[in-house]
């Protein structure tokens, strides 16, 4: 029988713990590695040679599992990646596959449900939700992302990244460093997001990705 090789990424132990125990189950997959942020994700890959990478879209310190998986994409294209993520779906199910995920699953599925999309991706298909498979449809096939005046629609993944940390309440430091961009790189960040959203003040970034994150049950 063959044996696929299966890399978790996520920053949370349990959660590594408890995909491990359910995969497990499965004779033909077999966990070769944990990683819990970029650098030890790409450090496993390049040491272990896994057939799919378990991606969370958010990773250790704040680093974005959407830089990980176009880090995948450019440098092990052959890799299959499925992200596995808390996140709400709608905002970044499309962004995931985007970036060169195979897929994506929201870990409130439940241990089958994420089964079946591992078997989809390592089947070579591409596995969403029903309900985000015609959204899928509609826009990536003109390399869109759905435009409703949100900062999901009209925010760069990047600057989508840093609203989000800005909303945790980090500050520029902080921020730069989880980022690895300069502190001027955030300030034009924020002069964009400004822009994009109608806001005005570092103040109004800060209540906007605050309420932003809470009505998606994303712990600010």
């Amino acid at each position: 029988m063959h044996s696929y090789r299966i890399l978790i990424i996520d920053d949370h132990p349990l959660v590594r713990s408890g995909i491990r125990a359910m995969l497990q189950l499965d004779a033909d997959l077999q966990v070769c590695a944990e990683a819990e942020d970029i650098q030890s994700a790409m450090r496993a890959i390049n040491e272990q040679k896994p057939d799919l990478a378990l991606v969370d879209i958010s990773l250790k310190g704040g680093e974005s599992g959407l830089e990980l998986i176009k880090n995948i994409r450019q440098k092990h294209p052959d890799l299959k990646t499925l992200a596995v993520s808390m996140h709400d779906e709608e905002t970044y199910a499309l962004r995931a596959l985007k970036a060169g995920a195979q897929g994506y699953v929201m870990k409130q599925e439940g241990t089958e449900r994420i089964r079946e999309a591992i078997r989809c991706v390592l089947d070579g298909r591409t596995y969403l939700s029903q309900t985000m498979t015609q959204t899928a449809v509609d826009h990536l096939g003109t390399g869109g992302v759905p435009r409703d005046g949100s900062p999901s629609s009209v925010l760069s993944d990047r600057e989508l990244e840093l609203f989000e940390l800005t909303g945790q309440g980090k500050e520029i430091n902080e921020i730069a460093r989880i980022m690895s961009i300069s502190p001027r790189t955030v300030e034009v960040h924020r002069s964009h997001i400004k822009k994009k959203l109608g806001l005005k003040t570092s103040t109004e970034i800060f209540q906007s990705a605050y309420e932003w994150l809470r009505e998606r049950g994303m712990k600010p």
